[in-house]
């Protein structure tokens, strides 16, 4: 599998759209290999389902990511799940699912009427687990490039959506950052 050639099928590679989530995905890429490193996982794996975790966003109605798409953001996790199972990769596509956020419970989707499938969506395996995390401190920018975002930011924003969500994120720092060492 060839990442960058499932991206290019739906993001014109000289697109914003293209620059944004490519320099978004290599920096979370990064980051969640060293992670998978220290726990001896796949890291070819994380490395091609971390480049592919925001494919959705294209359909997604977010100007400001230069995408026109239909729907909300918080579905390009779910919108990603389906291009990805349509090419025949359901392991990658179920990380575009779960890692929106610290996952999103069928509760949480009924509770705030979010638009989404009414199933759970939170990272089950450890590896979706660590792009989820990784994920988190890196922001997109509308040029191209990409913000480096400190705990303390990550955990303010989690903070809005319940105590449960920061001691989700809390315990996934215990776990990847010891391994760190």
């Amino acid at each position: 599998m060839e990442p960058l050639e499932i991206i290019k099928k739906y993001y014109n590679p000289n697109s914003k759209a293209f620059q944004i989530l490519i320099n978004h995905s290599k920096a979370v890429a990064e980051k969640a290999v060293e992670i998978g490193e220290k726990f001896s996982l796949d890291t070819k794996f994380i490395f091609e389902a971390a480049m592919l975790h925001d494919l959705g966003i294209f359909k997604t109605n977010t100007p400001n990511l230069y995408c026109y798409g239909f729907y909300p953001y918080i579905a390009h996790g779910y919108l990603g799940r389906e291009l990805l199972e349509k090419e025949g990769f359901p392991k990658h596509a179920l990380v575009c699912e779960r890692h929106t956020g610290v996952g999103i419970t069928k509760e949480e989707i009924i509770k705030n009427n979010l638009p989404l499938p009414c199933r759970d969506m939170i990272p089950l395996t450890l590896e979706e687990k660590i792009i989820a995390y990784a994920d988190k401190f890196f922001s997109k920018q509308s040029d191209g490039s990409v913000r480096l975002r400190n705990i303390d930011e990550i955990i303010k924003d989690l903070s809005r959506y319940g105590e449960e969500k920061v001691k989700i994120f809390k315990n996934w720092i215990e776990i990847f950052e010891r391994a760190a060492l």
